[in-house]
């Protein structure tokens, strides 16, 4: 598998799969590009998707508490640079669309269209997840805890017609000290006073009841980026792209032309 190699020497593992324009895909925290498994083949249909895992994940080097969105933008850049891509549409979901608004201020000039998912602006300007929600997650008994992260990420009739394992529920591979540096990192972000800076023209997808990342941060985003087209999907969570596939894959094919 091949490696990027980030500013600080970090190895970043990338996946590239078909032929055409490229593609790149940012999965949510705490996943490998595993994520994207069950979208990817309807995603990339005549496209060149690029996918890698995050630092701590998969085939990638280790983290360290100094992680943040920022940096992992860095690490999106260092693997178009191994591929010599100068321009990528980005489609990043969840953490995945924390970094991707980066990547957007960043490196204005190597994006040609941006999706978020699921995700907010971070700071004290986005609405958070609950008490609730954040003490179901991290609840001792750890049977509990995968259900109550499914119940976020689907809805009951989904989940009972697919009883998994499903692709979204976290990288087995990592240690408890990556989990918590990608915690860290996710809930660090804020991108609020950049957000302006995103020139390129921009799709906002959530589920209307998700949550975990809750749908009213998909307006937030949509009035602070210039010119951003917002479309929150009825009836689904935070894994909207996967239970949704047949209505949101068609929104984003449509939207990146």
């Amino acid at each position: 598998m091949p490696h990027a190699i980030a500013d600080d020497s970090a190895e970043i593992a990338y996946q590239v799969r078909g032929d055409g324009p490229p593609l790149v895909l940012l999965a949510g925290q705490a996943n490998s590009h595993h994520w994207w498994d069950p979208v990817r083949d309807g995603l990339g249909a005549g496209r060149r998707t690029i996918t890698l895992d995050w630092r701590g994940t998969g085939a990638s080097g280790p983290t360290d508490r100094e992680l943040t969105t920022r940096r992992l933008a860095g690490d999106v850049a260092a693997v178009l640079d191994d591929l010599r891509v100068e321009r990528a549409d980005v489609y990043g979901t969840s953490m995945g669309g924390r970094v991707a608004q980066w990547f957007a201020v960043d490196h204005p000039h190597r994006l040609g269209r941006l999706v978020l998912g699921c995700t907010t602006p971070g700071g004290a300007h986005a609405v958070e997840r609950s008490l609730e929600v954040r003490r179901a997650m991290v609840q001792p008994d750890r049977r509990a805890a995968r259900r109550a992260l499914l119940d976020l990420m689907y809805t009951p009739a989904w989940l009972a017609a697919h009883p998994g394992p499903t692709t979204v529920e976290g990288d087995p591979s990592m240690t408890p000290p990556a989990r918590r540096d990608h915690l860290r990192a996710s809930d660090g972000h804020d991108a609020w006073d950049a957000l302006p800076r995103v020139l390129a023209p921009t799709l906002v997808l959530h589920g209307a009841d998700d949550v975990l990342a809750p749908a009213v941060n998909a307006d937030l985003l949509g009035r602070r980026i210039p010119g951003a087209h917002v479309e929150v999907l009825p009836g689904l969570r935070h894994a909207y792209f996967h239970e949704g596939e047949a209505v949101a894959t068609p929104l984003v094919r449509e939207f990146l032309g």
